[in-house]
């Protein structure tokens, strides 16, 4: 896959007045974000693209990403790098995720990704993506907010954060966990399961099993009966509840970003989707038929969070490991530098 125009791509050069850019490569999408910080901290968005390349497709069977999966990210990063070669950048970000992380030809896939775009993509860890999750979310915490338990159910796992809130937006990352369980590999494993109730019903079964041990560690339910835990959801699976349940036309991300849902609202917009059926669903201006086999395995992943943690409402974040990235660079750009280490001043002029 030789494209000239992606083999001249160059690291940043750090020149100012430069853009952050950040590409994140799922299991199912691939997308950059490209932005510049805005006085009040967060940023203005240049450019931004996405795609559905569906990497982790065949990967829970064969337990390697297929050739023809691995074209369809390639291209996709390719036609990322070069918008990229459009303007000037000051810093970039590249990652992947729980597909190359499980895939036995993972490591070999972003080598050969790295040397056809150029783009210095690295496979992060579970933990490096909940922290992202939870640097991009953090604006949304409440001054009221004690505590906050992010969910992130993305194409081959879903990633919870137990998170303490501080002062100024301030967010700590207090424990974590990541289930191999996410809309991709869910769907290609339960096949149409998850369109009967029984099917559903045993998904939600197995997803809850797997979170009773995180739960009984950081005794997160009893924290959430005290007060004071926001319940924060980012991916497809929480935005596409709160479009069908804001009966959106079309699906718009300034209505859907940052709002706080009642949870009979979201269990009501669930409950709809669930009774739309596999043909429903692709035919609906929300979702369409690139999603929609993948919106009720995340629906069960949701539930099963939503039984174990019951909270009066959710807050909805359209927001990821792309808007993290961005956030985290700028942040360390605006820290001051750290001062040299000088020895003491007897270790440096010894006496006579």
């Amino acid at each position: 896959m030789s494209n000239p125009a992606v083999a001249r791509f160059h690291p940043p050069s750090a020149a100012a007045g430069g853009a952050f850019a950040a590409i994140d490569l799922g299991t199912n999408n691939c997308r950059l974000l490209v932005g510049t910080p805005t006085q009040s901290g967060t940023f203005r968005v240049l450019d931004s693209y996405s795609r559905v390349v569906r990497l982790g497709e065949g990967l829970a069977g064969e337990g390697r990403l297929s050739e023809g999966a691995m074209e369809r990210a390639l291209l996709a990063l390719q036609t990322c790098a070069q918008k990229l070669l459009r303007r000037p950048l000051r810093r970039l970000l590249a990652v992947t995720t729980e597909a190359c992380r499980q895939a036995s030809n993972g490591r070999a896939f972003v080598a050969r990704a790295q040397a056809a775009t150029g783009l210095p993509i690295r496979i992060i860890t579970a933990r490096e993506e909940a922290e992202l999750a939870m640097e991009s979310c953090a604006p949304l915490l409440r001054p009221q907010d004690r505590r906050a338990l992010l969910f992130d159910i993305g194409g081959g796992s879903t990633e919870i954060a137990w998170i303490r809130a501080g002062a100024g937006g301030q967010a700590e990352l207090i424990g974590y966990v990541s289930l191999p369980l996410g809309v991709v590999t869910l769907a290609e494993r339960a096949g149409l399961c998850c369109y009967t109730p029984e099917g559903f019903g045993r998904v939600v079964d197995e997803v809850t099993e797997q979170l009773t041990e995180f739960d009984r560690v950081h005794s997160i339910g009893r924290e959430m009966r005290a007060g004071g835990v926001r319940l924060m959801g980012t991916s497809g699976t929480v935005t596409t509840l709160a479009g069908v349940a804001l009966s959106l036309p079309r699906y718009s991300r300034p209505l859907v970003d940052g709002r706080v849902l009642d949870i009979e609202v979201a269990d009501q917009a669930l409950r709809d989707l669930f009774h739309l059926g596999r043909e429903g669903l692709r035919a609906h201006p929300c979702i369409g038929p690139e999603r929609a086999d993948f919106v009720l395995p995340g629906c069960a992943i949701y539930a099963a969070i939503r039984r174990l943690w019951p909270s009066s409402c959710v807050t909805v974040a359209d927001r990821g490991l792309r808007e993290g990235m961005l956030l985290r660079m700028m942040r360390q750009e605006r820290a001051p530098p750290r001062r040299a280490a000088h020895p003491p001043r007897w270790a440096a002029h010894p006496a006579p």
